[in-house]
């Protein structure tokens, strides 16, 4: 059963944040006016937790966060906010703690974002960090981690590296992640009701603006439709309130069909990426994916509440 807190989420995403999707006029009012107060910045608290460094790369910021203890492995993290808004406090108190928990150096782009930039000024940008990465950590060691949005891009980048012949990161973690922005499967329009937050006329403005005239049919827009098999070991965490979800299901399928194993978890009653939001389910979701990328990494036990999908699970569920 969702906890209080989720309802009381739910019900204010419903009456605040759906808003921003839906309509065309009503994203472009909100981008407009998240530009106003939008700050990339860690927040001042994990400073005093955390060795935080920037840098640039493409005149774009880079942070690097190590926990004070050192860092074992690293991870690429990228934010979600619909190619278009920028990252925030959730975001920064998920890949805070992520650090503090796994002991592991946590690099994460600012990078370009639309309607100023598109597809290419973004995979420009962050295919040149990982690039960079690679030049100091072995693939072996690296994973890509990444929320809505930025679980797309995780994908693609991991492609797009294949197709260049490049090292591929050993795990991916994607949290309510967009792989088909043709947002055309008709169960998308039942899970659009369901939805406290997103909304289709909104979505398909944002990949407007994004995708730099791509087909959004094209692997690069949805990767979905592109070579699943290059794919690493994925957790995949949705939520049965998420119109994303059906997609995702579709997804993990193709990809088990591919050779890619990949563990599901899907909490009931849950919305876009609950993980990032500090209640009861989203403790569960952070605890797994500690769990997944652990060097000692224990099996997670199977909840009424949330459970790892078994390999046989039909997309339609």
């Amino acid at each position: 059963m969702p906890s209080f807190k989720s309802h009381f989420v739910s019900f204010v995403l419903r009456h605040s944040r759906k808003q921003a999707f839906s309509s065309p006029e009503s994203l472009q009012r909100w981008i407009a006016n998240a530009r106003k107060t939008e700050d990339h910045q860690p927040p001042a608290s994990l400073r005093s937790r955390l060795d935080i460094t920037t840098r640039t790369v493409n005149n774009f910021p880079v942070y690097e966060i190590a926990p004070r203890g050192g860092e074992q492995r690293r991870i690429l993290y990228l934010h979600g906010g619909a190619y278009v808004f920028e990252i925030t406090s959730y975001h920064w108190n998920l890949i805070a703690e992520m650090a503090d928990r796994l002991g592991f150096g946590i690099t994460v782009p600012i990078y370009p974002i639309a309607p100023e930039h598109d597809f290419h000024d973004m995979f420009g940008m962050v295919g040149e960090v990982y690039s960079q990465m690679l030049e100091e950590t072995a693939a072996e060691d690296i994973i890509f981690m990444g929320d809505s949005a930025g679980g797309n891009m995780a994908v693609v980048l991991t492609m797009m590296a294949a197709e260049e012949g490049l090292p591929l990161p050993s795990r991916h973690v994607l949290i309510s992640p967009g792989l088909d922005m043709s947002l055309s499967n008709p169960e998308l329009f039942e899970a659009e009701r369901n939805d406290p937050w997103l909304g289709i006329p909104g979505g398909l403005e944002a990949i407007r603006m994004y995708s730099a005239g791509i087909d959004r049919n094209d692997w690069h827009i949805s990767p979905l439709y592109g070579d699943l098999s290059v794919l690493p070991r994925t957790l995949l965490l949705i939520g049965s309130r998420d119109l994303l979800t059906p997609d995702n299901l579709i997804f993990a399928e193709k990809a088990r069909a591919a050779g890619v194993e990949v563990d599901v978890i899907h909490e009931e009653g849950m919305f876009h990426v609950w993980p990032l939001i500090d209640m009861p389910e989203s403790r569960r979701a952070r605890q797994h994916i500690v769990e997944f990328l652990s060097e000692s990494q224990a099996p997670v036990r199977q909840s009424a509440r949330a459970q790892f999908e078994a390999p046989s699970a039909q997309a339609a569920e």
